[in-house]
């Protein structure tokens, strides 16, 4: 029975809850086996094929296995991110904090929307220049709505085989489908290239037509799809219509790039600094960028035995940041 509240309550979306009655679960498994010591486990016959991920139906003389949230998206094509490793902390323009907010919100509130058949925002396109935050951005949605992050590992999927990109392609998202997750597709330009090119082989087609056919059939209860890209001009027309929103992540403006700089210099004591002109100095840098100034000025005043950081510090690793840009 309470195998079934489990499922029920991922099914919902609720997975911190769904993880905590599971691991009581495995206890009182652990337990039970211990008493009973000469109880045989199950061994699968070698003819019987059963993928928790994709959500085939296991056989029925089969016991169901629950699987943690470590294991459930084990699979040779996508990563899960840690909970713990998720960066959730953004300095954004209101504007575009607003429509971030919104996609939480729709999220959190998807049973009431649905009571009124309306459905709350699930595929989610991030544009933007390199380094601007468009993974951060998908972090911080998976932190806020507290799915796992599940990332496309294209070094894994993508394959030289005819056609067989295509099907790995499908798996992923059978896989994303079968349990609620935040599926993640960096650098979607590889999978949607304009068909309009003619320099593409038939094969990058074929993958492009089965990544529109699956965003069309994607539509899952409890699940997001985010897709970034820098990339815009490569897409194919077809895409954009695709998604649900689609939200441009621009580079910090200056008063951003102040905000960046102090929220991660936070943790080291500042001297006095001009920030104006260390800003001037910034205008154009993206927010990767500005954090990498910080995380280096820090540094610097570690290893130099300072007691603080100071202008000198910022300086010279704004100046390193221009010359590796170069």
């Amino acid at each position: 029975m309470l195998s079934i509240v489990v499922e029920e309550e991922r099914k919902l979306g609720h997975v911190n809850l769904a993880d905590q009655l599971e691991s009581i679960l495995r206890k009182s498994a652990r337990l039970t086996k211990s008493e009973n010591s000469s109880t045989v486990p199950y061994k699968a016959s070698s003819t019987t094929t059963t993928s928790v991920e994709t959500g085939s139906k296991a056989p029925e003389s089969r016991p169901l296995t629950l699987l943690s949230s470590k294991h459930r998206f084990n699979h040779p094509f996508i990563v899960t991110i840690p909970r713990d490793n998720l960066r959730h902390h953004m300095i954004l323009s209101d504007a575009v904090e607003t429509r971030f907010r919104r996609i939480e919100r729709e999220y959190a509130a998807r049973d009431r929307l649905a009571h009124h058949g309306l459905r709350y925002r699930q595929k989610i396109l991030l544009y933007g220049s390199p380094g601007c935050g468009k993974t951060m951005g998908a972090e911080r949605i998976a932190w806020n709505t507290g799915l796992a992050l599940v990332k496309v590992r294209f070094d894994a999927m993508v394959s030289s085989y005819l056609g067989e990109t295509a099907t790995n392609l499908r798996e992923v998202f059978e896989t994303a489908v079968a349990s609620p997750c935040l599926l993640f597709i960096d650098e979607c330009d590889a999978l949607a290239k304009s068909r309009e090119d003619s320099q593409e082989v038939g094969e990058i087609k074929r993958v492009v037509n089965t990544f529109l056919q699956l965003l069309d059939e994607y539509e899952v209860s409890n699940g997001l799809l985010v897709a970034a890209t820098n990339l815009t001009k490569f897409l194919d027309e077809a895409v954009w219509r695709r998604f649900d929103d689609a939200i441009e992540v621009p580079k910090p403006t200056e008063p951003e790039i102040e905000a960046i700089l102090k929220q991660t210099l936070s943790s080291v004591e500042v001297g006095s600094i001009d920030w104006n002109l260390v800003v001037h100095k910034m205008v154009n840098f993206s927010a990767a960028q500005v954090t990498r100034v910080a995380q280096d000025a820090a540094k610097r005043a570690i290893l130099d035995r300072e007691e603080l950081v100071i202008q000198e510090h910022l300086e010279e690793s704004i100046q390193d940041v221009l010359v590796s840009h170069a």
